[in-house]
């Protein structure tokens, strides 16, 4: 009962609060809830969902609880489709490494991963914190232990987020060096450290800025471009184009976070237009529901969409009634 409830009950805490108009009774080995009838179903399919996760060894925490509540809620008002159960999403291993796992903890999050084993291209499309590149490098690193694959190539535009290059000091691939970091960390997490420089010498994994990408095929790789809204239109469909043989691309990206000089489209924004639809090119969706961070950063994201919804309703109507709006220096996106 005690993996079931919690430590100190903070489990049942969780599912109380996120059940208020149900009494919810646990008297020795059983428990009981009373109230209204869908909210009470909803209870006992949490528990069982629970259970089977329990069943697999692996435990649960308050996190794991709420989602779980907030994939069967959305399966009861008919948002979802019932495909795949909470249990299903939170027991996927993708990677096992130095005693841990990392897994898939949303049912978006489980769909991109099966979009990324089922389509050659993937673009993984969401707001900061949802894991898009996370857990694209967990697919790749997999795809490279099961040899689906024989390098790991991991890209990034150097667009600055209001620094100029030319003032930091150091070599070009020292100035480089602070766009790829967050690429090393998420390596350092799935990898043993001490194999990286090792397999980075021999180029079985390469990070390198988008530019280096021109004029090469890259055949019997794992692709990921990261921090995609800020490549333009030319340097998208120059990427795209590098794919080879035996090869898969997964591009990541936040439309909200475009760091380009005002009057540069985004590359990620033109191509949902081009390709979607087009055959074994997968487009997930990630939203604040899918925030694996700190639970404030997913109501710091829906603030700030609610806060830029406002501005453009205020924008529009002022150039309806014929007054320029002030440009606030944040690029062609208005931000």
């Amino acid at each position: 009962m005690v993996t079931v409830l919690g430590s100190g009950d903070s489990l049942l805490r969780v599912i109380e609060a996120a059940f208020p108009a149900a009494d919810i009774h646990v008297r020795g080995n059983e428990i009981s809830a009373v109230g209204d009838p869908s909210e009470v179903a909803l209870i006992q399919r949490l528990f069982d969902e629970m259970m089977l996760v329990l069943r697999t060894g692996q435990p649960m925490t308050e996190d794991a609880v709420e989602r779980s509540i907030a994939m069967l809620r959305a399966e009861a008002n008919g948002s979802g489709d019932g495909a795949e159960t909470p249990a299903e999403v939170l027991t996927q291993n993708i990677l096992s490494s130095r005693g841990r796992t990392i897994r898939p903890k949303t049912l978006n999050q489980k769909r991109y991963v099966d979009a990324i084993d089922k389509h050659t291209i993937v673009f993984g499309i969401g707001p900061a914190g949802t894991g898009k590149t996370y857990l694209a490098m967990a697919k790749a690193v997999q795809a490279l232990q099961s040899k689906q694959v024989t390098r790991i190539i991991l890209t990034r535009p150097a667009v600055e987020a209001g620094e100029r290059l030319g003032f930091l000091p150091g070599t070009l691939y020292e100035k480089i060096d602070p766009y790829l970091r967050p690429l090393y960390d998420a390596l350092h997490d799935m990898l043993d450290p001490d194999s990286i420089p090792r397999l980075m010498a021999a180029g079985t994994i390469e990070v390198a800025p988008l530019a280096y990408m021109r004029g090469r095929t890259l055949n019997d790789a794992f692709i990921i471009l990261d921090e995609a809204q800020n490549t333009s239109a030319e340097q998208m469909k120059m990427f795209l184009t590098r794919l080879g043989f035996d090869s898969k691309i997964v591009v990541t990206g936040d439309v909200t976070q475009v760091d380009l000089p005002n009057g540069t489209k985004s590359g990620l924004r033109q191509v949902q237009d081009i390709l979607e639809g087009v055959e074994d090119v997968h487009f997930s969706r990630l939203t604040s529901q899918d925030v694996v961070r700190h639970r404030l950063v997913g109501r710091i994201v829906d603030a700030y969409e609610k806060y830029d919804g406002r501005a453009g309703e205020e924008r529009a109507g002022g150039a309806q009634h014929g007054r320029p709006h002030p440009h606030d220096g944040r690029g062609s996106h208005g931000k």
